[in-house]
């Protein structure tokens, strides 16, 4: 596993988009800045100058072409030829891919580090009481956090499509209209089925708003669950993709 692991690694490192993402996050963050930064200030801290989503468009892109470029190209046959098992490949894509989201998070931590003393926001305090009688920096780690539980959710579910799709370009369309039209479908699955909310709140697209719920607590009138609850369940479809993910993979003949 040792040589698939640094095959991977390899890879992505290799990847033009791996390097010029982080840009488009930060220019995003800088605009995020420029357009509330003295108006909601507390606020863009705690999320990291709005970076949850610029971040998970880079996973889709970058994780997407994991399995779906490799197997569009057949460069999968040379993979499994060299590789002990399917499990090794399989264990291997989905560790530089996490290792990849948790270094563009910490990236816009340390973002959020230094826009927060620049001129485009108005000065704030890292230790005054922000929300959920937290610090601000507290309340900056723990979004931060959830949002790598909310990311990691996503990348089994993009390496699940990616197994089943094998046009590169449908598996990033799709995961794509997942992430950002998911929440608005989940919403109005609750809505129109309202008499069965107790069971459809806990569809898997109801996990996207994890992160949301977190800095804006209205969101439970949308997701009908509390913060615990999203990310237990976000945690157990992260598992369940996961295997479901691998399964497939262990039985796609190629």
């Amino acid at each position: 596993m040792k040589s698939t692991l640094y095959g991977e690694f390899y890879k992505l490192v290799h990847k033009k988009i791996t390097w010029f993402a982080p840009f488009l996050i930060l220019i995003s963050m800088i605009a995020m800045g420029l357009a509330t930064g003295k108006t909601q200030p507390k606020l863009l801290v705690m999320t990291c100058f709005a970076s949850s989503e610029p971040i998970l468009l880079t996973l889709v892109i970058v994780a997407s072409s994991t399995f779906s470029m490799e197997i569009q190209n057949n460069a999968i046959l040379t993979l499994l030829y060299k590789s002990l098992s399917k499990l090794a490949i399989y264990l291997s894509k989905l560790l530089v891919i996490t290792i990849y989201n948790l270094i563009l998070h910490c990236l816009t931590m340390i973002i959020t580090g230094i826009l927060a003393v620049s001129p485009i926001i108005k000065p704030i305090s890292w230790t005054a009481i922000y929300q959920h009688q937290q610090s601000l920096i507290v309340n900056t780690l723990s979004t931060t956090g959830i949002d790598l539980i909310t990311s990691t959710f996503i990348i089994s579910l993009i390496f699940l499509t990616s197994i089943l799709v094998n046009s590169n370009a449908l598996v990033v369309t799709l995961n794509i209209i997942i992430i950002f039209i998911g929440t608005y479908a989940s919403s109005s699955l609750l809505l129109i089925g309202y008499r069965f909310s107790r069971v459809l709140r806990w569809n898997p697209l109801n996990m996207i708003n994890l992160t949301q719920q977190y800095y804006n607590a209205a969101m439970i009138q949308v997701t009908k669950l509390s913060i615990s609850q999203l990310s237990l369940a976000t945690i157990l479809y992260f598992l369940l993709f996961f295997i479901i993910g691998y399964l497939v993979f262990r039985k796609k003949r190629f």
